[in-house]
C-alpha cells in the first residue's frame, strides 16, 4: 500500500511538474523518454511517413546473391542532441530526396514521436535539421541565454522552434508591424527599442498620437515629433540628412585610377569609421495618421509626407537609415502611396488582426499559411505574431513582456548615448517646439 501510495504521489508531482515547469519536467524525465522513442522507431516512423528511398543496385545485388528481400534506404540519423525545449536531430538524406520531403511529412513526425511541433530546415547540401519542441514555448517566453544582439542586430521575440527571433537591420532594412489593439504590437516595440537602447544608433520617432506611446523614451530619441505638423518638418529633415550622407560617400569614393577596388563603397560601412555617420532608426508609431485628412486643405500636407516616405524607404538604406513601420491597419484604401510604401517594407510582422485584409495586406505577398496562422491567432495570446520576409519564409514568434517602465528606465539609464544630429536637433525631445512652416509641393510618388 505505502508502494502504490509513492507511487501516485509520483505520478502526480511529475504531471503537475510538467504543467506548471515544462522546462524542468522535459530536462529531468521528458527527454529521456523522447530519446528513446525516437531511436526505438526511428526506421519505422521513416518507413510510415514515406521518407525512404529505392534500394541502389549494389543493394539490389547483394540482396539478390544473398536470397533476401532489398530493404528501403532510410535517412541516417547521425546525431542527436538534447535542448531546454526539445530534440535536435541531424540527418543525413538519401540521394534523391530533398528538403522538402521532410517538410510536407511534419505532421506526421509530429504524431508518430509524440511532440508538440516539429521544424525542419535545411543545414548543408545533403543534411537537414529537424527540432522537435517538446511543449508549448510560446506560453511563458523565457528567451534563450545565447539571445544576444550586436549592432543593429537585436533578438526581440521567441520563435514556436525555440530559436530567438531577431530583427536585422543590415539583412532587413524596413519592416511593417501591424496588430489590433491588445494584440501585443506595443509590446514588441517597446523590446525593440529597449534592446536598441545601449548601442551606438540614433532613435527617431513619429508619433502622431501627441507622442503618448514614444515619449517615454525621449530620453534616448534624439528627435521625435509628436503631430503631424511636426512629422512633416522631421521627414523633409530626414530626407536632407539623407541626401547629406550620400554627398559625404560620393565625397569619399575617390573612384581614381590609383584607388585599390577594396577602397570603393556605395554605403557607409565601407567608409573609414572617423568618416562614418552613425546608424539611424525611424519608428512610425502609428502609421495611418500620416495618410489620413480631416479637410482638403491637409491633403498636400498628406501627399508630401507620404512622398518623403517613400523616398526614404526606397533609398536611405545605403546610408544607415532604417524604418520601423507600425500600424494598427494598413491597407490600399489609406490612399495615394499606400501599397508603394508597403513593397518596400521586406520585413513583416503581423499580429493579430481585426480583418483579413490586414493580414494579406501585410502577409500576402509572403505565404498563404503566413496569412492563414496570422488570422488564427487567439486573443488570449498577446505579443503572439507571424513574422515573415520578401524570401517566402515566415515564423510564429510571440514577444518576452517588456513593461513601460524596463523599457523607459533603459532608455534613461543610456540617455547619454543620445546622438546629436544637427540636421535633426530642432527636433531633439525637450527643445523649443519647431516652427511650423508650409511643407514643399508634393512629388510624384513612383
Amino acid at each position: 500500500m505505502a508502494l502504490l501510495v509513492g507511487l501516485a504521489s509520483a505520478v502526480t508531482g511529475l504531471l503537475v511538474l510538467r504543467r506548471v515547469r515544462p522546462t524542468w519536467y522535459w530536462l529531468s524525465v521528458g527527454a529521456v523518454v523522447a530519446l528513446g522513442r525516437v531511436l526505438i522507431t526511428y526506421r519505422s516512423v521513416m518507413e510510415a511517413c514515406g521518407l525512404t528511398e529505392r534500394p541502389t543496385r549494389l543493394r539490389l545485388w547483394v540482396a539478390k546473391v544473398a536470397r533476401r528481400e532489398p530493404s528501403r534506404m532510410v535517412p541516417r540519423l547521425r546525431r542527436v542532441r538534447i535542448t531546454r525545449t526539445g530534440l535536435i536531430l541531424r540527418i543525413r538524406m538519401q540521394p534523391g530526396q530533398e528538403v522538402h520531403d521532410f517538410a510536407v511529412a511534419t505532421e506526421r513526425l509530429r504524431h508518430a514521436w509524440f511532440a508538440h511541433g516539429v521544424h525542419v530546415r535545411a543545414h548543408k547540401p545533403g543534411w537537414l535539421e529537424v527540432r522537435l519542441i517538446a511543449y508549448d514555448v510560446l506560453h511563458h517566453v523565457a528567451m534563450p541565454r545565447e539571445a544576444t544582439g550586436s549592432l543593429l542586430r537585436v533578438p526581440v521575440a521567441l520563435r514556436s522552434d525555440g530559436r530567438p527571433h531577431m530583427r536585422d537591420f543590415r539583412k532587413t532594412p524596413h519592416e511593417l508591424v501591424v496588430g489590433a489593439t491588445e494584440s501585443g504590437k506595443s509590446v514588441y516595440l517597446r523590446g525593440l527599442i529597449k534592446e536598441l537602447a545601449p548601442q551606438p544608433v540614433a532613435l527617431v520617432g513619429i508619433d502622431c498620437k501627441w507622442g503618448v506611446e514614444l515619449s517615454p523614451f525621449a530620453p534616448r530619441m534624439s528627435a521625435l515629433a509628436c503631430t503631424p505638423e511636426e512629422a512633416a518638418l522631421l521627414l523633409d529633415a530626414l530626407v536632407e540628412e539623407m541626401t547629406d550622407r550620400y554627398e559625404l560617400i560620393r565625397a569619399a569614393q575617390r573612384l581614381g585610377s590609383d584607388t585599390p577596388l577594396e577602397e570603393i563603397t556605395s554605403d557607409i560601412w565601407g567608409l573609414p569609421e572617423a568618416l562614418r555617420p552613425i546608424p539611424l532608426v525611424l519608428i512610425v508609431d502609428e502609421v495611418a495618421e500620416l495618410f489620413l485628412v480631416a479637410t482638403a486643405a491637409d491633403e498636400k500636407r498628406r501627399d508630401h509626407m507620404v512622398t518623403q516616405v517613400i523616398r526614404l524607404a526606397q533609398l536611405c538604406r545605403a546610408v544607415g537609415m532604417y524604418l520601423e513601420i507600425c500600424g494598427q491597419r494598413f491597407g490600399s484604401e489609406l490612399g495615394k502611396g499606400a501599397t508603394t510604401l508597403r513593397a518596400q517594407l521586406s520585413g513583416r510582422v503581423s499580429h493579430r488582426v481585426n480583418d483579413e485584409g490586414s493580414a494579406k495586406m501585410a502577409l500576402a505577398d509572403v505565404s498563404a499559411a503566413a496569412v492563414l496562422a496570422a488570422t488564427s491567432i487567439p486573443e488570449d495570446r498577446p505579443g503572439e505574431a507571424v513574422a515573415g520576409d520578401s524570401s517566402g519564409g515566415w515564423a510564429l514568434i510571440r514577444s518576452p513582456f517588456t513593461t513601460l517602465h524596463e523599457a523607459a528606465a533603459t532608455c534613461a539609464e543610456y540617455a547619454d548615448m543620445t546622438p546629436d544630429i544637427p540636421a535633426l536637433a530642432p527636433f531633439r525631445p525637450g527643445k523649443a517646439k519647431v516652427p511650423l512652416e508650409t511643407p514643399a509641393p508634393a512629388l510624384e510618388t513612383a
